[in-house]
């Protein structure tokens, strides 16, 4: 038990590190000298820095933050790949759970930005890309129907968030990615909270707008 729970930790405090690699802070820092979280939305994640930076500034964040999720799914699938006999495969799941939790907490409370960061939406794709394909197939359709409509990147990513929640249970996924869903989800869903008053209030600004131009 005692080794099971130092496995645990370490996973859990590296992958809250590759989940806490400020992509969006540093490159508003190397290109623009400017802190991203004075601009926009404030967040660092991909959306504001598209706004604020740019189409390739903002797919490069978003491509790096998915990469950190698929990491921290990936150092557990390698660990028992490569040292099988040291826990049952049973286990994986959930510390798959733990690590992909961690990356998601660490993107948006990240240690190197005092706890602040991004929404943990491109971090998450990351995770489900690597916990089951089908779910995050049907996760990013709930999010491009979603777009196709409203052209909001919050509400399509709130739509994501609740879809790979019921997708979970309609795909009957293992209780840790079950857990893990609807943990995500709806962290997602809180992270928005700001947004969601936004969109009701009829302020949210679509993709080409910023929030002082939706605003004005």
């Amino acid at each position: 038990m005692t080794k099971t729970l130092a496995l645990s930790f370490l996973f859990f405090f590296v992958a809250y590190l590759f989940g806490s690699f400020p992509t969006g802070y540093l490159l508003g820092k190397s290109l623009q000298r400017i802190d991203i979280r004075e601009h926009g939305s404030g967040s660092t994640g991909a959306t504001n820095v598209l706004r604020t930076m740019g189409k390739k500034a903002g797919a490069a964040v978003l491509l790096t933050d998915i990469t950190k999720g698929a990491i921290a799914v990936a150092l557990v699938r390698l660990y028992f790949h490569f040292y099988p006999e040291v826990f049952p495969l049973s286990w994986q799941p959930w510390l798959i759970l733990v690590t992909a939790l961690a990356a998601i907490l660490g993107h948006s409370k990240s240690v190197w930005l005092n706890f602040t960061g991004g929404k943990s939406v491109a971090t998450g794709i990351g995770v489900v890309l690597l916990v089951n394909p089908w779910l995050a197939l049907g996760t990013l359709a709930a999010f491009g129907i979603t777009f196709a409509f409203s052209k909001i990147v919050s509400l399509s990513s709130i739509a994501g968030a609740i879809a790979v929640i019921l997708l979970a249970i309609i795909l009957k996924q293992p209780l840790p990615y079950l857990i893990f869903a609807t943990l995500a989800g709806g962290y997602v869903i809180i992270r928005h909270r700001s947004n969601i008053s936004r969109i009701l209030a009829g302020e949210e600004p679509k993709v080409g707008q910023s929030l002082q131009q939706k605003n004005s």
